[in-house]
């Protein structure tokens, strides 16, 4: 959601922004060319930003255009339209000042949605002053899905939703294996729903062994869950919990 306030899980960041066209990403340490990787692949159009050169350079060949320049230059950043665009991240990790006054150019700027990285609660309330809406923070985020992981090892990934609700890819718990959806009653017996099923497999090439990942499309009821699939399911967490607990 955006609402002030919020911070943006990671996974609900890239799920929200991959099928948008055109963005710039200011600060290409490891996270920020991470997220300028992501979407270039996934089909949009990246400006990659950053003062170092050699960064600039690493990135260049995965993006559509790389350029070194200082973030803070409100002249140098109005020379590359960022106006354009569909939004610009700032990703500016060790160096919060730059960050803030990069975000307070482009505001000056008049660019219309700004995704800002914070470093921790203070760094958050700051952005939020500044009028940022749309905030991450990935020492967090993966801090908590690493932790959910420990815990849980069947949960892969998740993307928590309002009111206790989350949608949680799930390694399949071996005593629903070779069984329909119907047979599962996913609904009646556990109140949560099956979005679909990912399976896996193993494939041999030049020697080496790959995995091959296949989306199922919407199941079925008598789609049968087999050993090699991961399950994404929408519901309440304490829902989901209880579906692994009882069918592992």
């Amino acid at each position: 959601r955006n609402v002030t306030g919020k911070v943006i899980p990671l996974f609900a960041f890239f799920a929200k922004n991959m099928a948008a066209n055109k963005f710039a990403v200011i600060g290409l340490g490891r996270f920020g060319t991470s997220i300028a990787r992501a979407l270039s692949k996934n089909g949009a159009e990246v400006l990659a930003i950053d003062l170092d050169q050699e960064r600039v350079d690493v990135v260049s060949a995965d993006v559509a255009y790389a350029i070194a320049l200082d973030a803070i230059d409100k002249k140098a950043l109005a020379s590359q339209n960022l106006q354009d665009f569909d939004g610009v991240v700032v990703a500016i990790g060790n160096d919060f000042e730059h960050l803030l006054l990069s975000v307070v150019a482009l505001q000056e700027l008049g660019i219309k949605r700004i995704i800002a990285r914070a470093s921790g609660r203070r760094q958050r309330i700051i952005l939020e002053k500044l009028g940022i809406t749309e905030i991450f923070q990935p020492e967090e985020e993966v801090g908590t899905l690493v932790a959910e992981r420990l815990i849980n090892p069947s949960l892969i990934s998740y993307l928590q939703l309002p009111d206790e609700y989350r949608i949680a890819e799930i390694k399949t718990p071996k005593n629903i294996i070779g069984k329909t959806v119907e047979e599962v009653r996913f609904r009646d017996k556990y109140h949560i729903s099956l979005v679909t099923l990912k399976h896996v497999e193993e494939i041999l090439k030049d020697t080496e062994m790959y995995s091959e990942h296949h989306i199922k499309g919407v199941p079925s009821s008598q789609t049968i869950i087999q050993e090699q699939d991961f399950l994404v399911v929408f519901g309440k967490e304490p829902d989901i919990e209880r579906f692994i607990e009882v069918n592992s």
